[in-house]
């Protein structure tokens, strides 16, 4: 289990060759049903592939979230 305070740069990488499952739970239940449905839209627009960065972003933006820049390693 992993807390992350409210207002805390994060994210996660899998650097398996196999997908990953995760839940995540977040309290108080600041995201709606919309946001997911858009992060989905995205997703399912890149057919398989890594999904535009750029359009999570704005999604991310609508709904109050403030995407960070990713970092490679």
């Amino acid at each position: 289990a992993v807390c992350i305070p409210s207002g805390s740069i994060h994210g996660f990488v899998n650097r398996g060759s196999a997908d990953a499952t995760f839940l995540a739970v977040a309290t108080p239940g600041v995201f709606g049903p919309a946001y997911f449905q858009e992060i989905g839209e995205v997703v399912a627009a890149a057919q398989g592939g890594p999904p535009d960065l750029a359009a999570i972003g704005e999604v991310m933006r609508r709904h109050g979230l403030t995407p960070a820049e990713p970092v490679t390693t």
